[in-house]
């Protein structure tokens, strides 16, 4: 793959090469190239662009920086650092493979940097209550973090069956005081979750804040989450420097929706790094068994915003599948799809299996429980390594896997008698 910019790929941005990536997209109505926008009902679209004008008049201030620069420090305990994984460098005598460890940010993983970001997006905006959607529940953990902070109440929407498969992150939301609304609709994952929050939010969009959990949305959704996650990118890119004296050579994030990826891919978009984003493969390529909507996907519009999905003969979204609950949606975030397309992305896969083995090794190897998510990042990086013994590779890990554990012992036991 080229290491151009971007904007050395792609003519239409050619006259604004003066400006780095990230501030080059979106355009004023939320389009990455061909992708983003926001279909939703006018009465709905009022209030997006009274968030979107709230968010751009605020977003600068002093004392909305000041305040979250200080939220991140004393409360989310930011920087998370980058470590260096010798052991598991050393077992499979591959690439030197790093961790930039999201799991180490308050609540477990990399979701709070943008419900801290949000949450306190509503307080002065004065909303009364926060929405949202959530699928491996670390998105809702953290909501329901920034509610209990900032004492504002928190209602999340979640399908049955992640709710089953992800009962400890239940359990912590509803410690936290937030209301856990159990959805039994369709496949009951994270699509049919998304859909109910939005029902949710439609009754009282006045007073209410829908936090959506990934750069996915109508705009200025993607906009506001990818710049609430991009202090992972710019962290990290300082921290590699600093520990090499160099760049990495390869960037390596999970994609569901995508905010984990867009964060840490932010802090290099304009740097000779290759960015992988790594799709869950799930049992196979049979539609209905991944959910690798970049990978698989066409051109589509869902949940208010264009890219690329997954889709059934009739062209509507198509059941998708992951061991993972954060991954299994049928489609993903603009950007993701727009980096993609303009070739400033590469975009892999991992299996179900893949995940799982991961999951085990770097827990036995370096004393660190991965999220499955983030287990799917660290599969396809262990591979790359074995390709690339010379260079260096930088895996988001985007969460803790303690939510999984309990599931993981149920359905894969059998892992666990491996020797790593």
């Amino acid at each position: 793959m080229s290491t151009q910019t971007p904007s050395q790929n792609s003519s239409s941005c050619a006259a604004r090469t003066q400006f780095p990536l990230h501030r080059q997209v979106p355009d004023a109505r939320g389009f990455f190239g061909p992708f983003g926008g926001s279909f939703i009902p006018p009465e709905l679209q009022t209030q997006m662009d009274e968030i979107d004008r709230g968010y751009q008049r605020i977003c600068r201030s002093y004392d909305f920086i000041h305040e979250l620069r200080s939220i991140r420090k004393h409360f989310q305990g930011r920087p998370t650092p980058v470590y260096y994984c010798k052991n598991l460098s050393n077992k499979i005598d591959g690439a030197r493979i790093y961790l930039k460890r999201e799991d180490l940010n308050h609540s477990g993983a990399h979701k709070l940097n943008h419900c801290m970001g949000e949450a306190l997006l509503a307080k002065y905006l004065g909303k009364k209550k926060l929405i949202a959607e959530t699928g491996a529940g670390q998105h809702g953990v953290a909501l329901a973090t920034a509610g209990a902070y900032f004492g504002i109440p928190v209602e999340i929407h979640m399908g049955e069956v992640d709710i089953a498969k992800e009962h400890p992150n239940v359990v912590r939301m509803k410690i936290l005081g937030a209301e856990v609304v159990p959805v039994s609709a369709g496949l009951r994952t994270l699509k049919e979750a998304v859909d109910s929050a939005f029902q949710a939010y439609l009754k009282d969009p006045i007073s209410s804040l829908y936090c959506i959990g990934s750069v996915v949305g109508p705009h200025p959704f993607p906009l506001m989450v990818r710049e609430f996650q991009r202090v992972v990118g710019i962290e990290a890119r300082e921290q590699f420097m600093e520990m090499t004296g160099e760049l990495p050579d390869n960037v390596v994030a999970c994609v569901g929706g995508g905010s984990n990826a867009m964060g840490i891919f932010a802090g290099f978009l304009d740097d000779p790094v290759e960015l992988h984003g790594v799709e869950p493969l799930g049992r196979g390529t049979k539609l209905g068994d991944h959910a690798a909507s970049l990978t698989y996907g066409t051109e589509g519009t869902m949940h208010g915003f264009h890219s690329i999905m997954l889709a059934d003969a009739q062209g509507n979204p198509a059941p998708v599948y992951s061991v993972a609950s954060g991954l299994d949606y049928p489609s993903t975030g603009p950007e993701q799809a727009y980096l993609k397309t303009i070739g400033r992305t590469i975009v892999g896969t991992a299996s179900d299996d893949e995940a799982i083995d991961a999951f085990f090794c770097l827990s036995r190897l370096e004393g660190i429980i991965p999220a499955l998510e983030s287990a799917h990042a660290v599969a396809y990086a262990i591979k790359l390594a074995k390709e690339r013994p010379t260079q260096d590779i930088l895996i988001n890990l985007s969460g803790r896997g303690d939510k999984d554990i309990d599931f993981v012992m149920d359905k894969y036991s059998s892992y666990a008698d491996k020797k790593y």
